[in-house]
């Protein structure tokens, strides 16, 4: 594909520029003169025949023109620098990327860290947490913990384990029924009628629900998980994401059901092998099995 681009200087100095809203700062960033920034711009501007910048005392403005164009040379720049970063990390120490939810990465991850590193203190873990989608080849990731099926046509996937859902508090309140206290509650980020929602557990639980909806809503099921630790209701959550909780006493779980969730998922990109990302999916699955009981 013969394609017609105008010099990368040029390009590299206008999304600098763009980028700092200053032809001095990115003249600084680029180790050159404000006016070889300048120039670099106009030889770009004569190119496509567009102004990109309306030039104004002191500072400098995109045009609708250079609005547009921005985005597109800043994301590219970055996913260069992120692909020239991750092929000279690995020519030095190891590493290896992991992606997950908010509250999976800091609630089933971080408390297991210490113990992998026992384990492989060469292997450094990066973990990356987010509850938006993420692009999992752009971003660099070597692993992926998702919930749910799929699909996912790009990776290799190996279930990771099957979450159980129940309402859980802290035991300094002595309920005697959960619809007597305050019911704590998250927003699922994707709407679906197996979602383990407080109206499916009064249902499996034969019990009506309360007319009234839950009085603490959260964005994030970590921030409902604070919440009851620290007294304010009764939270219907993850067990997984518990587990110390439940196993310090701080937390506790005596109201059935428990109601059935998704299922967790590893995912590795497909002819992504090396020593180090083998290490990790094989320690994850371990740690997986041992907190299921091996099952």
């Amino acid at each position: 594909m013969n394609r017609r681009l105008p010099p990368l200087s040029a390009l590299r100095a206008f999304e600098a520029a763009a980028r700092h809203g200053s032809f001095k700062e990115a003249a600084v960033e680029l180790a050159v003169t404000p006016t070889a920034v300048s120039h670099q711009i106009r030889a770009l501007e004569a190119h496509i025949d567009l102004a990109l910048f309306e030039r104004r005392t002191r500072q400098v403005v995109l045009t609708d023109a250079g609005a547009r164009l921005y985005p597109v040379l800043r994301d590219g720049f970055d996913a260069f620098a992120e692909a020239i970063e991750r092929l000279t990390r690995r020519r030095g120490r190891r590493y290896v990327t992991i992606s997950a939810t908010i509250a999976f990465t800091a609630r089933w991850l971080v408390p297991r860290v210490n113990a992998f590193r026992v384990l492989h203190p060469d292997i450094d873990l990066q973990l990356q947490a987010s509850d938006q989608l993420v692009d999992l080849e752009r971003a660099g990731v070597d692993i992926a913990i998702r919930y749910g099926a799929g699909p996912y046509p790009d990776f290799s996937v190996m279930p990771l384990f099957a979450d159980r859902f129940a309402p859980v508090f802290n035991p300094m309140l002595r309920i005697a029924a959960v619809a007597d206290w305050p019911r704590i509650d998250f927003e699922w980020r994707r709407r679906h009628p197996d979602n383990p929602t407080w109206s499916r557990w009064f249902a499996e639980a034969g019990l009506p629900e309360p007319a009234e909806p839950a009085q603490l809503r959260f964005s994030d099921e970590s921030h409902a998980i604070q919440a009851a630790v620290a007294g304010q209701g009764v939270a219907l959550v993850s067990l997984a994401l518990v587990e110390a909780e439940l196993a310090a006493g701080q937390l506790v779980q005596p109201f059935g059901p428990t109601i059935s969730a998704f299922r967790h998922h590893l995912l590795v990109r497909k002819g992504e092998v090396s020593a180090e990302i083998n290490a990790v999916r094989d320690w994850l699955l371990a740690e997986a099995s041992q907190a299921n009981g091996g099952g």
